[in-house]
């Protein structure tokens, strides 16, 4: 078994809506049939009992080693504890070669199960060892590592509930919620709304009881100290017993309370200096510890936090009960599951001390024995749910600290017997404000219910409806998408948004360019999305970007499908025929929104076919009104877009209206049958956007397709009396829309520049110079900068057999260079000829023929 490619798909995809781990896997004769190595199932089982059931090929009936690494791999990830449940194997059209896919929910993760599945179906093959305990123990671990913790995840899991988009932009817990300008940030539980000013106050502890007490909130009195003389001579001063902590801490690290004598404070201070140079005493309050969570204006959760502690049995020291206490699998190191273990260290020991016993000491059974004062749980301690007891009183203190300290989401400590009655009738205070407060406490409660925090925060940072994504239009086709995605983006721009688009030419975010080349894929598209000033994004979607990662956003509001034609890259990445090209294009239709629109071209049976996948509504455009598929859809009161009296119009039901097609410039008063079909699909997605009929009217009157709007996409020049047309048309499809547009413009001779991509097929390639002879008097040959895998000159001599016998053309002529080629041509022109040049380096063959022309005075 060999695995000669994995990648990772980040979104919805060719085979699902999961992001997932796909390989090629290519197995011998005797792989391809499990059936055939003997014992080969049965090993495969011993060494991993709890793998799934092994579904065989439906064509051939045959479970190949492939199927068992696909559901290796999905029950590794399983077994581990990921919630995972898709995974399929298809075969490709070349013999034993598999494309293997399996969902993951951390990527790491699934690339690691991925690896230990082959080394398990290896392993089985050969009768040699793997130890399942040790693989899945490291999937564990990378897992808690790599996923997001507690907190985080509550917040990101209630995002979703509401339908808001999220993205991880680090492996920690920076996440960002929607897209674009609507967009918002949280770090474990903190966001976009939390300043960095009120984060500083809260982590000065003093500065904090300073504002807290002009408030008239009730706090205990205490200073900063510098030596632990200093913080005796302030547990002296305030009397009674006192609490040591750091004046910046978190998480209760250094923190030790209920201190009477000198040698207590002093080891305390000496403890506490270890995690800050700054150490504050204070007087301890005497009751509970409770944590009062307040967000927004609202508190919305408490919790009585208890110090960690075994009970006696009167057989096991105190070392053994923490042991066992630390056995519960809810506890863990850190903050990934809902209790945390225990520490044993000089703390627990002073602490054990102060009781009279040390680590090997056995308690009477049922005697309670603390190991710790505080009780945060980061240092093992226990929570108990007290939402509904918070009086009114206590509820308003706390608001009222949060509020003073500045912080949108606060974790406030109160120190009092009972958060029954108000603070100041029983001598409680607020001790603490916390920023960025661990929430599993009110999740996951040791003891009562748990409470919806996460749900609490994105109700904060979202209103009401609210979902964070701004209007996305995706396109796809074989022709035509980044004309459609250019007009559909001036289109919204007229409406008055900060659009975002990508496609072949690069990144724009209104009028500026912020990345170049090819930029049709996910990643440029995610780009966008993160970008803090775009109101909505159009996106060309390419194939191979589809193929590649998936997509870049969940879903769409409009998916437009242009047409599927032949030529497309065919022949890559196991895409062989045009329906598989059609399965590909079809993704964008299958993620449209529940209430978004695919608008679909009626005329093409393979995009027609799309309307079945399609979750939310379906627009069908075509130029021939009376379209069987269209006119059936208008009949049945749905969205249609056609071609009648001289005038693109939009019917439904009986809403009604038209944009003439003189209006529309790129359509040249409706000769150019191609272009009118992309102002079609452009004016049908800013109707199902919603967009007013005013604005569609304006958008297309307004866009110019030269070469600074619409780079290499039909832009016409005049050249001494002759027309010179440059376009980026590079398959046989596009091609064919071509020759139609030029026959309609009248020519005295008609020349044409052209090269061919070498990752065509060869048919593809005959094919265009097999067109492009029967309308031209004059081919003109060059060879690409990049031959793409070819061999030199293979293109050339592809492009001369599909001229051979072409019944217009007489005059053939090869030439190294594009700008070599674009001269040539220039050279022979004549007033009223007209010359197709078929670019390959867009900008750099635009700007040549600028020059060219400007020259020409």
């Amino acid at each position: 078994m060999e695995v000669s490619r994995i990648r990772a798909l980040r979104g919805p995809n060719l085979w699902s809506r999961h992001t997932a781990i796909e390989a090629i896997v290519t197995c011998s004769e005797a792989e391809g049939d499990i059936d055939s190595i003997p014992g080969y199932e049965e090993r495969l089982r011993n060494l991993f009992p709890e793998m799934g059931f092994l579904e065989a090929d439906a064509h051939l009936g045959q479970i190949s080693v492939a199927h068992a690494l696909e559901m290796a791999t999905l029950g590794l990830q399983s077994s581990a504890g990921c919630p995972v449940t898709f995974s399929r194997t298809a075969r490709t059209l070349e013999p034993g070669v598999f494309q293997v896919v399996v969902e993951y929910t951390e990527e790491k993760v699934g690339r690691l199960a991925f690896e230990l599945a082959i080394e398990l179906c290896r392993a089985a093959e050969t009768d040699g060892p793997f130890d399942l305990a040790v693989a899945l123990g490291r999937l564990q671990e990378l897992d808690e590592d790599v996923r997001l913790g507690p907190s985080t995840g509550s917040i990101v899991q209630a995002a979703v509930a509401r339908g808001i988009p999220f993205r991880r932009l680090t492996e920690g817990s920076l996440v960002q919620f929607g897209w674009g300008s609507k967009q918002r940030r949280i770090q474990a539980a903190e966001t976009d709304l939390t300043s960095a000013v009120a984060e500083s106050i809260a982590q000065d502890k003093e500065l904090t009881k300073t504002l807290l007490r002009a408030a008239g909130v009730p706090v205990p009195l205490g200073r900063s100290v510098s030596s632990a003389d200093d913080a005796w001579q302030a547990a002296r001063e305030i009397g009674g017993l006192v609490v040591v902590k750091p004046r910046d801490g978190n998480q209760g690290k250094g923190v030790a309370v209920k201190l009477r004598t000198e040698e207590e404070v002093k080891r305390a201070y000496n403890v506490a200096v270890e995690f800050s140079d700054d150490i504050l005493v204070e007087r301890y309050l005497p009751g509970h510890d409770y944590r009062v969570l307040v967000i927004g204006d609202k508190l919305v959760a408490a919790a009585r936090r208890d110090p960690p502690l075994v009970v006696g049995d009167g057989k096991r020291s105190i070392r053994a009960l923490v042991d066992h206490v630390n056995s519960d699998p809810r506890r863990g190191v850190g903050h990934a599951t809902s209790l945390t273990k225990i520490r044993f260290d000089e703390i627990a020991l002073a602490t054990l001390a102060k009781q009279g016993f040390d680590a090997e000491s056995v308690p009477p059974k049922g005697k309670r024995v603390i190991l710790r004062n505080n009780a945060n749980l980061s240092t093992g301690g226990t929570a108990t749910d007290v939402t509904d007891d918070v009086h009114p009183e206590v509820a308003e203190r706390a608001i009222a600290a949060a509020k003073n300290i500045g912080l949108d989401i606060c974790g406030v400590d109160v120190v009092c017997e009972s958060v029954l009655e108000p603070l100041e009738a029983q001598s409680g205070g607020i001790v603490e404000c916390n920023a960025a407060p661990g929430l599993r406490m009110h999740l996951q409660p040791s003891y009562g219910k748990g409470r919806p925090v996460g749900e609490a925060i994105v109700a904060n940072m979202f209103k009401p409806g609210e979902n964070g994504r701004i209007p996305v239009v995706a396109v796809a086709g074989t022709n035509g998408k980044t004309t459609t995605v250019r007009l559909t983006a001036h289109i919204l721009g007229v409406a008055g948004n900060r659009v975002g688009m990508t496609n072949s030419d690069g990144v724009y975010v209104g009028k500026r360019r912020i990345d170049t080349g090819d930029c049709s894929g996910p990643r440029s598209a995610r780009n966008i999305l993160l970008h803090p000033d775009v109101d909505a994004a159009v996106f060309e979607t390419a194939r191979g970007g589809v193929l590649r990662e998936g997509l870049a956003f969940d879903r769409c509001d409009v998916a437009v499908v242009t047409n599927i034609g032949m030529g497309d890259h065919l022949g890559l990445s196991y895409i062989s025929t045009v329906e598989d090209l059609a399965v590909v294009k079809r993704v964008i239709v299958q993620n449209v929104a529940p209430h978004g629109t695919a608008v679909l071209n009626a005329a093409d049976p393979m995009v027609v076919k799309m309307a079945s996948a399609c979750p939310g509504k379906v627009l069908y455009f075509a130029l021939d009104p009376n379209n069987p598929v269209l006119a059936t859809h208008r009949v049945q009161g749905h969205q249609v877009v056609f071609v009648e009296g001289g005038a693109i119009v939009a019917v439904q039901g009986e809403e009604r209206f038209r944009v003439p097609l003189a209006g529309i410039p790129i359509t040249r008063n409706g000769t150019i049958s191609f272009q009118v079909e992309n102002a079609m699909a452009s004016v049908a997605a800013a109707w199902a956007l919603g967009l007013s009929t005013e604005t569609i009217l304006k958008g297309v009157g307004s866009f110019i397709n030269d070469a600074a709007s619409a780079p290499g996409r039909f832009n016409v020049f005049d050249y001494k009396g002759a027309t010179l047309i440059a376009d980026y048309g590079h398959n046989p499809d596009a091609i064919l829309a071509l020759v139609q547009a030029v026959e309609s413009m009248p020519a005295k001779r008609r020349s044409v520049v052209i090269s061919g991509a070498g990752d065509r097929r060869d048919e593809d390639i005959r094919e265009q110079t097999r067109i492009l002879g029967k309308v031209f008097d004059e081919v003109v040959l060059y060879q690409d900068e990049c031959q793409r895998g070819r061999a030199d000159g293979e293109v050339l001599a592809l492009l001369r057999e599909g001229l051979s016998g072409a019944p217009r053309t007489t005059d053939i002529s090869e030439i190294r260079g594009e700008f070599l080629a674009i001269d040539a041509a220039l050279a022979k022109l004549s007033s009223g000829d007209l010359c197709l040049i078929l670019i390959d380096q867009v900008e750099e063959a635009l700007e040549h023929i600028a020059k060219r022309i400007a020259e020409a005075g």
